[in-house]
């Protein structure tokens, strides 16, 4: 339950967004469509740039836990959504690029905790933050390749820096999955607990760095993200635009419609067929 007023920041968030201020300066961001696994509608991915910024701008705000409704983080954007047309995948990627250039240079630490699934967007929105805790069980996964198209939300950018090239190459070219405690072992989250402990571990950190020196640990983040991450920022923004391409791609379509249809996919390329069934087509299912 959000304990904000009308003249809050944070008032214009919808419900898919619980915000609770926490003692300490500490805000507790919940994404909130636990039905769905806290999959994200497309109101809710143009608006987390926006969050983000509002994060760090807020004077209230030291430190920001984000985390899932229910049992699940986020998987992602919900593929219940019309398929994208190529223009609005191209609005997609510069909303996308600007949430990340928002999470690697705003001040604000962001700390994620991940108490269930991670997949695809949503495992981007968890790795990207400051300090993870994953839960012991929880399924991480890239995902990208498995719906035909480039892992493009973050991967290039973050997975060659935390696990090495080639953990990175094998998992994002064969969207393995991985538990929390295989994703702490191989260093892609900081921390693993217990999946009830999880988000009570991330609070009390969040507390710790909250009564800590602020602009020293501001400028330490800032120190630590300039050049590491933000140099990066190229590859990720090349990663990014071969994702939009795809997009209009047969084998994307394909994906989207062989998960309408509950069925196994089979990809056009990968049987020498690169013709795209017709949006038309794909929307009647």
């Amino acid at each position: 339950m959000s304990n904000r007023n009308g003249n809050d920041i944070f008032a214009r968030y919808p419900e898919e967004f619980l915000i609770e201020r926490k003692p300490n300066g500490v805000l507790l961001v919940t994404l909130n469509r636990p039905e769905h696994l806290n999959a994200l509608t497309m109101p809710m991915f143009d608006m987390m740039g926006d969050l983000l910024a509002d994060i760090d701008r807020d004077p209230q705000t030291r430190v920001a836990v984000i985390t899932g409704a229910g049992r699940g983080f986020c998987t992602g954007m919900d593929v219940a959504q019309p398929d994208p047309s190529l223009e609005e995948a191209i609005a997609l990627m510069e909303t996308e690029r600007k949430r990340i250039m928002t999470t690697l240079t705003m001040d604000k630490p962001i700390i994620s905790a991940i108490n269930g699934p991670a997949v695809g967007w949503g495992l981007s929105l968890g790795l990207l933050a400051d300090i993870s805790i994953a839960a012991e069980d929880a399924v991480l996964m890239d995902g990208h390749t498995r719906v035909g198209v480039v892992a493009g939300d973050h991967s290039s950018l973050i997975w060659p820096l935390l696990v090495g090239m080639a953990k990175a190459k094998y998992y994002q070219l064969t969207s393995a999955r991985m538990t929390g405690i295989e994703a702490e072992r191989i260093g892609l989250v900081s921390l693993v607990e217990p999946r009830d402990k999880v988000l009570e571990r991330a609070l009390a950190i969040a507390d710790d760095l909250a009564l800590g020196s602020q602009r020293a640990i501001q400028w330490t983040k800032r120190s630590l993200n300039t050049g590491w991450l933000t140099n990066a920022l190229p590859q990720q923004e090349l990663s990014a635009a071969l994702e939009t391409l795809n997009f209009a791609g047969a084998d994307y379509l394909e994906a989207r419609q062989a998960f309408r249809e509950k069925r196994p996919t089979r990809f056009p390329s990968a049987h020498g067929d690169h013709a795209a069934p017709s949006r038309e087509t794909v929307g009647k299912a």
